[in-house]
């Protein structure tokens, strides 16, 4: 499902403007990677959780020129969805 397909259906479901829905979706979206970006997790009860994951300094190689090279340590967004969410989706 696409970000627009979900604008007409939230639009459908509760008879508001696709521009408006457009507009809290964006929000949203916002508002989210904001808080991740300044180190804050967000969470949804029922839902899940948009969390900030650190990752250390790690070697890693590169094979094709046989060198090594150190990957610096780093965060990274990532979705964890609840334990009542994932029971739902496993069940179909």
């Amino acid at each position: 499902m696409t970000k627009a397909e979900v604008v007409n259906e939230i639009s459908e479901r509760t008879g508001v403007e696709k521009t408006i829905v457009q507009e809290t979706v964006e929000s949203f979206f916002t508002i989210v990677k904001s808080s991740l970006i300044k180190g804050e997790n967000v969470y949804f009860r029922g839902f899940g959780s948009f969390v900030v994951q650190h990752r250390a300094q790690k070697i890693a190689r590169n094979i094709s020129k046989n060198t090594q090279i150190t990957i610096p340590a780093h965060n990274i967004p990532k979705f964890k969805p609840s334990k009542t969410f994932v029971e739902k989706v496993k069940k179909g």
